[in-house]
C-alpha cells in the first residue's frame, strides 16, 4: 500500500513539472512585448489608467486572457485582433516576461 502511495506522489509531482518546463520563455516574450509597449508600457506599466498594467501580473492569468481575446470571449477593438496573431507559445512566452517584471 505504502509503494502505491509513494508512486502515485511521484506521478503527481512529474505532471506538475511537466507544466513547468511548458512555460514560455521570458527573453522571447521580451521581443514579442515590443508591440504591447504603445499601450502597456515599455515595461509592462501603463502611462493610461484605460489599459491595465501587465508587469508582476500571474502567468496563467496573462495566458488566460489573451485565448480569450482571441477565441472571442473576451472582446476588445485594440486587444482582439492582437491576440488574434498570437500562438499559445507566443502567449506563454509574453506572459513569461511581463510576469517576471516587477
Amino acid at each position: 500500500m505504502k509503494k502505491i502511495i509513494v508512486i502515485a506522489a511521484l506521478v503527481a509531482g512529474m505532471g506538475s513539472m511537466g507544466s513547468a518546463m511548458a512555460a514560455g520563455d521570458a527573453a522571447a516574450g521580451k521581443v514579442k512585448a515590443a508591440v504591447c509597449a504603445a499601450c502597456h508600457g515599455a515595461n509592462g506599466i501603463s502611462a493610461n489608467a484605460l489599459w491595465p498594467n501587465l508587469a508582476g501580473q500571474k502567468a496563467d492569468y496573462i495566458v488566460k486572457q489573451l485565448k480569450a481575446f482571441k477565441a472571442g470571449t473576451r472582446k476588445d477593438p485594440l486587444m482582439s485582433p492582437q491576440a488574434a496573431q498570437l500562438s499559445e507559445q507566443d502567449m506563454e512566452n509574453l506572459a513569461a516576461h511581463f510576469s517576471s517584471l516587477k
